[in-house]
């Protein structure tokens, strides 16, 4: 578990692909206290610390190859690092579990005033679950939706975590991870499509907790 304040980005070392997964050696920018078998968030994928050194490396499944961005990384790429919260963290983000539920494409970058702001394309079962003012996990980083339509949302950067994070570096047609809030799915699987109770599933709309 994580809460998608990212703690120091890494410098992709080596890839080493077999076959249709790949392991995968960074570099911490700055000093980064781990052991074997810790779970990081890495551009928002959790995974498992396999080797430890000046470099760290893990091991990526053909799943996550598959429906996450990292099969795109290449040396010298500068990926979003976070170790997996404790329970005596302070919960500065929101919940994020690290398991990418898609990618989304950069479709336009908007530099107003102190902000920078950024649209996505998303597909629709991570859509869904986007509210505006509510929370996505973006390749690791919780932000905040500023706008939502159909097919794409909005969320305005600071300077300061364009500086710190990976997201400084996206352009029109980047692709990175996207994780939408876990609340959001969790009140759809109570309620269910079956639900009976349509004044309640009107009114979590209204309120935004839900979206056609």
């Amino acid at each position: 578990m994580f809460t998608g304040l990212v703690e120091t980005s890494g410098i992709i070392t080596s890839i080493a692909q077999s076959g249709s997964s790949m392991r995968l050696t960074l570099k911490p920018q700055e000093t980064f206290e781990l052991k074997l078998g810790d779970s990081v968030s890495v551009n928002g994928v959790c995974l498992t610390v396999t080797t430890l050194g000046a470099n760290i490396s893990f091991d990526v499944s053909p799943e996550t190859m598959r429906s996450t961005s990292l099969g795109q990384l290449k040396s010298n790429s500068k990926v979003n690092l976070e170790r997996a919260l404790r329970f005596s963290d302070r919960l500065g983000g929101h919940i994020v579990t690290g398991h990418v539920d898609s990618t989304g494409t950069v479709t336009s970058v908007r530099p107003l005033g102190e902000y920078t702001y950024f649209t996505f394309a998303a597909p629709k079962e991570v859509l869904k679950y986007i509210v505006p003012k509510g929370s996505i996990t973006i390749d690791g980083v919780s932000l905040t939706v500023a706008n939502l339509d159909h097919s794409t949302f909005t969320v305005a950067i600071i300077p300061h975590t364009l500086s710190v994070t990976n997201l400084g570096v996206l352009k029109i047609g980047s692709r990175v991870n996207l994780e939408a809030d876990i609340i959001g799915k969790y009140v759809e699987r109570l309620l269910g499509k079956e639900s009976t109770d349509s004044g309640l599933m009107q009114l979590l709309k209204e309120k935004g907790f839900l979206n056609d």
